[in-house]
């Protein structure tokens, strides 16, 4: 039975950090720059926020998510303007060499069986087209798994999981551990205390009590990312030979080199 990834999901309206608004926003930011005038796909496209966003550049975009309340979101969000259905990101139903981007959000570490995503990544890509992923860095010290995940990938083994079927990857980071606030920076020994104790919440009510205790104040998710919902602030380009310890977020850019 496949797990409802609705609840682990940040939805429109909801009550989340800046940071988290700011991160997201980045991210479609950043992709857009490789879907100017390309066939796009969204796999685990949640809610869409970042869809309206990406359909202003791209040739053609369609998306999906693999949990039915979510495509239902996503398509009242967006009616006719976008196609969005249920897509499994392990069985892609695009013809081969159809598309010239597809894109992965937070959710790589959901997937069962990653290889299968990448190998279906590489037959419906065109050559030198993009896979773009962003996926929380599981390399801080700090880190807390989400409820649902399979298994996270670093800077490292994401460059050995894409580069065994034959892309090529560069790494940049999103977040920088030294710009985030002092009261983060003297809770995350705290954090990594609770979560070494399973003492972590793990349904939405309880990780936003826990964020109004880190961050403060909390503000509603918007429903679509718009040009001026973050600053721009571009990742900064990280070694692909070692784990970063410095970013939130680990970006890839894995080209179809053919």
């Amino acid at each position: 039975m496949t797990a409802d990834y609705s609840t682990v999901t940040e939805l429109p309206g909801e009550d989340v950090t800046q940071e988290q608004i700011e991160r997201m926003a980045r991210r479609y930011y950043w992709a857009s720059e490789y879907c100017c005038d390309k066939d796009v796909l969204e796999v685990a496209c949640g809610a869409g926020q970042g869809l309206g966003y990406l359909a202003l550049v791209a040739k053609s975009l369609r998306a999906g998510d693999i949990t039915p309340s979510l495509v239902v979101r996503a398509q009242a969000r967006y009616g006719e303007r976008i196609r969005i259905e249920e897509i499994d990101a392990l069985q892609l139903p695009f013809p081969d060499g159809s598309l010239d981007v597809v894109i992965l959000f937070e959710a790589i570490y959901y997937l069962p069986l990653a290889e299968q995503f990448v190998g279906e990544c590489r037959r419906v890509l065109r050559r030198g087209g993009y896979v773009l992923l962003a996926t929380a860095n599981k390399d801080l010290f700090d880190f807390n798994p989400s409820p649902y995940s399979h298994h996270y990938y670093g800077v490292v083994e994401l460059r050995e999981l894409f580069g065994a079927c034959g892309f090529t990857c560069e790494f940049l980071g999103d977040t920088s551990i030294d710009t985030i606030s002092w009261r983060q920076k003297l809770l995350r020994p705290v954090k990594k205390i609770i979560v070494d104790l399973g003492l972590m919440p793990r349904s939405m009510a309880g990780k936003k009590l826990l964020k109004r205790l880190v961050f403060g104040k909390l503000v509603p998710m918007p429903a679509e990312i718009k040009e001026n919902t973050a600053p721009r602030i571009p990742p900064v380009e990280i070694p692909s030979d070692r784990p970063d310890t410095s970013h939130k977020v680990i970006y890839l850019a894995a080209r179809h080199s053919g």
